[in-house]
């Protein structure tokens, strides 16, 4: 509950700073705001409910029979060559591996002329992978879970 209030407080001080800002903004300005504050938006409610959402996918897991026997913890999807959030996954395996990873990488291509859309989904050690060649994979990761945030 702590969490909570202390998410509605950031998203208050956020608004009182913003308003004034957003409301004198063209509508396509607008578009660009509301796109950047879902993307902030997004990252900040996966820093505050990480745990809670890993928690809750856990017993989720577990009451249906087919828990997760590794560690786990929930971290941002991002998207490869921005800093852009695009949701949440949980991620399981060695405690110390799991220590490592700060967010998964979302790489998209198309297969067979546009037939299969693909989304490769990779641990990572950064949450800002605008610069490929300082991410490192953590290998021994996988994914367990997608979590879809409605904004």
């Amino acid at each position: 509950m702590k969490n909570f209030y202390r998410f509605i407080s950031l998203v208050l001080v956020f608004a009182v700073l913003i308003l004034p800002v957003v409301s004198n903004v063209t509508k396509a300005d607008s578009n660009i705001l509301g796109t950047i504050l879902k993307t902030v938006g997004i990252g900040v409610v996966v820093d505050q409910f990480a745990e809670p959402i890993n928690n809750f996918i856990n017993t989720l897991t577990l009451n249906k029979g087919v828990e997760v026997k590794e560690e786990t913890k929930v971290v941002p999807i991002v998207t490869v060559g921005s800093n852009s959030y695009a949701g949440a996954v949980q991620v399981s395996g060695p405690k110390d591996k799991i220590k490592m990873v700060k967010a998964v990488a979302q790489l998209e291509g198309d297969f067979k002329d546009g037939d299969f859309r693909i989304r490769a989904l990779i641990p990572i050690n950064t949450t800002n992978p605008v610069d490929i060649k300082n991410i490192d994979r953590i290998e021994g990761i996988g994914v367990t879970a997608l979590v879809d945030i409605n904004v």
